[in-house]
């Protein structure tokens, strides 16, 4: 039933964001129907049909053929409305998903075709084709390229100016800009005023490269409007050349330089028709900058050109590092078996010969007159367990120091066996070195990969400036968006310098971005600390953990830890040391902060954990294991990651289902090779996951499970589990029980 409630919530909040956004277009539609490009009525409106879904296609065509009717246009402008209803009818019929270049086509023979219709009806001549030809062309065209941006946008959720990509959004700018040009309000040319304030707005943040660009695509577009318009803004790119070279300067010098030096284009111009509007216009759109440059992000749009080959240095770098420790382990390995294989090894006999044999006047006889039968009592003596005096064989009755060569055989035998266990040990010492040289090189490898990430050089240099000014010194200052296109501010700070609190320094941050911010807890390595500031994620957790002793303890010997790795990703660990106790908290304690140092450092949870065994069993030579029970959820995608190590089973309730996971592995600091579990969940709003340690038996999960479908309060089921973990031991309760629960909440 909750799924159903939840599903008929959704689509009806679907159907309000289709109605409100069809709405909007059908505005739009209504008054873009009579813009006009050159002489003629613009096409964006037929552009626009096609490269939006159906619905939107309909608002656009009932608002336009509302706005003739309205000015009394219907017959002039029939081929467009034939136009946009021949394409709303294709949308209806066809795939809704339909490439960039199909929409083109599309929209091309739909116009085509209805130009073609009008023209037979209504005796036109052939030279009209031509122009229906063109113009229709040119609808298709940029059809496809408003397609070929929205789509891209929404996959990445910005505006990318580095690649081919920026052809498109070009396009769109000059033939909506252009269609805006023809309109006025009090005198003032709307298209003309909004490209001055995009052209100051690029010339601020992009510098001259940006002003230059935006300034050319704005006069082009109103050219394409009528040349009476782009003649007074013809100089309006350099205009955006010059200014962008005072993108470091404060807005006003900038807003009066740029307003000075195109007063001074217009009069360089011979006082063209209009110069006072058009002034007026240049100094509305420097006041729309004013207003809205602050507001401006270079999250929405990229256009670092540079940017990669750092990344790929750093890249190949450590890659090249990572296999050459590999290839240090290999060959280790290689000569290490190649000695252990080709030492010289000295026998039991040619040491008791040696020793006892060399310095005996009857050598002669037993070994030249009676090889065979004293190199078979000799024999027969090393391979006893334990020579002694009384089992001497009797091969060698007629050994004159039966009593020496019994000592010898007995002292090689125990050097046999010291041998044996020092060989043993130095195996495992071996292999546990080569297991850390590994999960070394695993690390590197993994920091090695190409990230995903867009540097801003501005939102870095903003936010130094303003923590300088409130007295934080940062060492370094490193602002940069995610393939989420979410914004990560990393802060390095000497030890000397490190915040006590970092809730003020985000405070700080988020005022100066504009954006909602949240903040990881500092990491301090050596004499260095970092701070990740992150934009608030799609989802929090809801967290609660109780703890009740063993019976035969006043410590518990379970440890827990909630972080986060400022990357979106939450985590949460409990770890069950042996027995209990303070013994057992040293253990589970050591666990959680290595692997909580460790992932927020970087590291992968695989290779952390063999790290982490690897030093759980050489730290001493008492015996010593703990386990592992993290969970990771990350809080924008809700993904849910299980990681066990010999830990319990865990409960978790997705919608109406419980689901129990559990593992057959060993804890930590039991077995040279670590034996990790891992597995990825689906999670979503509501959902709530249950963590145990050893000391909940099985027979609980069946009443977990009941209050788990009955509530969603995770400090109560919490409780509950822990005041009747009693009832569900066969016998005393001679462990730790620790019970945590997490649910998640979209904010």
């Amino acid at each position: 039933m909750r799924k159903m409630l939840k599903a008929k919530v959704y689509a009806k909040s679907r159907n309000y964001e289709v109605a409100i956004w069809t709405a909007l277009l059908f505005l739009l539609g209504f008054v873009m129907a009579d813009a006009r490009i050159s002489s003629a009525v613009s096409f964006v409106n037929v552009s626009l049909v096609g490269a939006v879904s159906p619905a939107s296609a309909m608002g656009i065509l009932v608002g336009s053929l509302l706005k003739y009717v309205v000015i009394g246009q219907v017959h002039r402008n029939i081929m467009l409305i034939a136009a946009m209803a021949f394409i709303v009818v294709a949308k209806l019929v066809m795939d809704n998903d339909l490439p960039a270049r199909y929409i083109g086509v599309i929209t091309f023979s739909a116009t085509f075709a209805a130009g073609i219709i009008v023209s037979s009806i209504i005796g036109e001549t052939a030279f009209k084709l031509v122009f229906y030809a063109i113009y229709s062309g040119f609808a298709g065209v940029t059809s496809g390229f408003m397609k070929f941006s929205v789509v891209n946008f929404r996959r990445s959720k910005v505006i990318d100016l580095k690649s081919s990509q920026s052809c498109a959004y070009a396009v769109v700018f000059v033939v909506v800009l252009s269609s805006l040009a023809s309109f006025n309000v009090a005198g003032m040319n709307i298209g003309r005023t909004v490209g001055v304030a995009i052209t100051l707005i690029a010339a601020h943040h992009y510098g001259a490269v940006g002003g230059i660009l935006c300034g050319a695509l704005t006069t082009c577009g109103a050219f394409l409007t009528s040349p009476d318009i782009g003649l007074p803004i013809v100089l309006l790119s350099v205009a955006g050349l010059l200014t962008g070279y005072l993108k470091k300067s404060n807005m006003a010098v900038i807003s009066s330089f740029f307003v000075a030096i195109n007063m001074i284009f217009l009069i360089l111009t011979g006082f063209p028709a209009g110069m006072v509007s058009c002034l007026l216009e240049i100094i509305l759109g420097t006041i729309i900058f004013v207003v809205l440059s602050p507001l401006f992000s270079d999250k929405w749009v990229i256009t670092n050109r540079g940017e990669k080959g750092i990344g790929d240095i750093i890249s190949s770098q450590m890659n090249f590092l990572a296999d050459s420790i590999s290839t240090v382990r290999t060959d280790t390995k290689k000569i290490a078996d190649y000695l252990s294989k080709t030492s010289h090894k000295t026998t039991e006999i040619d040491k008791t010969c040696e020793e006892v044999c060399k310095h005996c006047y009857n050598r002669l006889f037993c070994w030249y007159n009676n090889y065979e039968t004293t190199k078979r009592g000799f024999k027969k003596m090393s391979e006893m367990g334990d020579p002694s005096l009384d089992k001497i064989p009797a091969e060698l009755d007629e050994c004159l120091n039966k009593d020496k060569i019994a000592l010898c055989f007995a002292k090689a035998y125990r050097e046999k066996v010291t041998a044996r266990l020092m060989k043993l040990h130095f195996a495992e010492s071996q292999k546990l070195l080569f297991e850390q040289i590994k999960v070394t090189e695993e690390i590197i490898a993994a920091a090695s990969e190409r990230l995903e990430v867009r540097y801003s050089d501005s939102v870095s240099e903003t936010v130094r400036h303003k923590l300088q000014r409130f007295g934080f010194e940062t060492d370094n200052v490193i602002a940069y968006y995610t393939s989420q296109n979410k914004l990560l501010i990393e802060l390095y700070f000497s030890s000397a310098n490190t915040p006590e609190y970092c809730g003020r320094i985000c405070e700080l941050i988020a005022d100066e971005v504009k954006c909602k911010l949240d903040f990881a807890e500092p990491v301090i390595t050596g004499d260095k600390s970092r701070v990740r500031i992150f934009e608030k994620t799609l989802y929090s957790l809801e967290s609660y953990s109780a703890t009740v002793c063993a019976s035969n303890s006043d410590e518990t010997g379970d440890s827990v830890s909630f972080f986060s790795d400022g990357l979106g990703n939450s985590y949460t660990v409990l770890s069950d040391g042996m027995g209990s106790g303070r013994g057992a908290a040293l253990e589970s304690k050591m666990v959680v902060s290595m692997f909580k140092k460790l992932l927020v450092s970087g590291a992968e949870y695989s290779s952390a954990i063999k790290l982490i065994n690897s030093i759980m069993l050489t730290k001493s030579s008492n015996e010593a294991f703990a386990t592992l029970d993290a969970v990771r959820i990350n809080l924008d995608t809700c993904r849910l990651t299980l990681i066990k190590s010999g830990a319990s089973a865990t409960l978790i309730r997705h919608g109406e289902d419980v689901l129990k996971v559990s593992s057959p592995t060993f804890p930590i600091g039991i077995v040279e090779e670590a034996d990790t579990y891992a597995r990825d969940f689906e999670f979503g709003d509501g959902d709530i996951v249950i963590m145990f340690s050893d000391g909940i038996n099985e027979n609980a999960y069946q009443y977990i499970k009941k209050l788990l479908l009955e509530s969603s309060d995770i400090k109560y089921i919490v409780n509950k589990i822990c005041d009747n973990a009693k009832t569900f031991c066969e016998n005393d309760r001679n462990d730790d029980v620790t019970v945590i629960g997490l649910r998640v909440m979209r904010n």
